[in-house]
C-alpha cells in the first residue's frame, strides 16, 4: 500500500469568527493511494488553525497553517501505516 501526497494547497484564510488572535483556513490536500492492484486519487480539504500576535506576517501565517496541515497529515498516514502493518 502506498499513500503520496501529490500536492498541498492553502484554499482560504479568515480571522476567527469569536477568538480574538485565531485564524482559520482550508488547506487542499491531493492523495494518491495504491492499495490491492487499485490505485485512488482524491482530495481532503482540511481545517486548519493558527493563533497569532499582532505584528506577524502574512508568510508566517501561511506558513503556520501549513504546518498545522503537515500535522494532520502525520497523524492520517501513521494510521494508514498501523493499519496495514496489522494485517
Amino acid at each position: 500500500m502506498t499513500f503520496e501526497i501529490t500536492s498541498c494547497v492553502l484554499q482560504s484564510v479568515q480571522p476567527h469568527p469569536i477568538i480574538n488572535g485565531r485564524i482559520t483556513g482550508v488547506v487542499r490536500v491531493a492523495i494518491v493511494e495504491e492499495f490491492m492492484g487499485n490505485t485512488s486519487a482524491y482530495n481532503l480539504d482540511l481545517k486548519v488553525r493558527t493563533d497569532v500576535v499582532n505584528d506577524e506576517t502574512d508568510t508566517t501565517v501561511r506558513s503556520a497553517l501549513l504546518a498545522n496541515a503537515a500535522h494532520h497529515l502525520n497523524r492520517i498516514k501513521a494510521r494508514r501505516h498501523a493499519l496495514t502493518a496489522a494485517e
